[in-house]
Formats: structure tokens, sequence, C-alpha cells
């Protein structure tokens, strides 16, 4: 490539014209978020969400290379949303309380947009963006590990890893919720046998104790 052209392009590359490039890129993936929405990881295209975006497809490949390429920072973007959710709902309370309303959240979210949520947890999808879905289950589990960590600290549960007990916990979760979001959802009846569960796992014997409904997911946005 002509050095003066590449020059030329570095030197266009203003903050005033970064930020109207990074603008468009954040067009695409919330069009792209919309499109997965509604038809999954199978049903993406880069027209389609070209077609979403009101732009050219053209347009969608100057910002991202491919489909896993954009389906990637779709992940990278409702990730941080979702993981944010269950933090702020588990920051406070008893083990029992903390646990009760990150599964609550997690669970609830997943549900008020399964289609997005199976792409997320368990739909088959290219090598790239499963890495990124396992970034996503280890955020995940950071969120439960700081209240069963806390609640064994506390002597509110019995003595265990903590990040083991957090790791199998939304394993389980996921497995469990792939059979609603594949199919027709079960509705939020599933949610309350979810947090009897990871109660039970960690050793509470209690009644689970609720303390917020989740709301409909950021990404519906």
């Amino acid at each position: 490539m002509n050095p003066w052209f590449t020059s030329w392009v570095a030197y266009r590359r203003t903050p005033a014209v970064q930020a109207r490039l990074d603008a468009q890129a954040g067009l695409i993936v919330q069009a792209a978020t919309a499109v997965l929405s509604r038809a999954g990881y199978a049903g993406l295209s880069m027209a389609a969400v070209a077609a979403e975006a009101g732009v050219a497809t053209g347009t969608v490949y100057k910002n991202f290379t491919g489909k896993a390429d954009l389906v990637s920072a779709v992940f990278r973007r409702v990730v941080a949303w979702e993981v944010s959710a269950v933090a702020a709902a588990s920051a406070e309370g008893t083990a029992v309380e903390r646990v009760s309303a990150a599964v609550e959240t997690f669970a609830g979210r997943a549900l008020k947009n399964p289609k997005l949520a199976y792409v997320l947890l368990v739909e088959p999808v290219d090598t790239v963006v499963d890495a990124e879905r396992l970034r996503f289950r280890h955020a995940f589990a950071e969120t439960f590990e700081s209240a069963v960590a806390d609640g064994v600290s506390r002597g509110e549960l019995p003595a265990q890893d903590a990040r083991t007990s957090a790791a199998a916990l939304v394993g389980a979760i996921g497995e469990v919720l792939a059979g609603p979001l594949a199919s027709a959802p079960h509705g939020e009846s599933v949610v309350p046998e979810l947090i009897a569960f990871a109660l039970r796992a960690l050793g509470v014997r209690a009644e689970p104790t609720v303390r917020q409904k989740p709301g409909v997911s950021d990404a519906d946005a």
C-alpha cells in the first residue's frame, strides 16, 4: 500500500471521525442483538443485520469481519448488561438472600428474552463465539462466587470451595434453562425451583428468600 495513502488515512482518523465510526459500529451491534433476539444465531446473517440497522451490507463488513466477529461483539455488550444486573441484585443481604436474588435475576431475565438467552447459553455457535460464551459463564460465576464465599465466611453456609460451587450453579442453571429457552418457555414457574435447587446445593435447608422481581432484559430495548 502507498505509504502516503496510509498516512493520509491515519491523519483523517480524527476524534470526530472515530466517534462517528464507533457510533456506526454500536448501531450495527444493536441491530444484531435485535436479529438474534428474533432468529437466533442460525437465523442471523450480515444482510439481515444490515437491513435492521438501515445500512448497506458492505457497511456491516467494514466494521466486522464476519458473523462470528459481530456476534462476539454482541456477547460482550449483552454480557456487560446482564452481569451488572445480577451483581447489583445480589450485592447485599444474607447468603440466602444474595444467592436467591442472583438466581432469580439470572434466570428471570433469560426467560424474558428466551431466544437471545438461548444463543448466549447453549445454541451451537462458531468456535470464536464459543470462547465469548465461556467468558460469559465465568463472569456470572464470579457474581455467585462472591455471595457463596461471603456466606461461608459468615457461617451462613457450610464450608465449601466457593469457586467450584459457583461454577456448578451457573452450569446447572444454564442446563435447566436450555429446555424452556429452546422451546416454548414455561413462564417464570421454573425460577422458584432453580432458587430452591441452588440453596439445597449450597447446603441451605431453609425456604428460599426472593427479594426482587427480575426486570426485562436491557437487550430488549
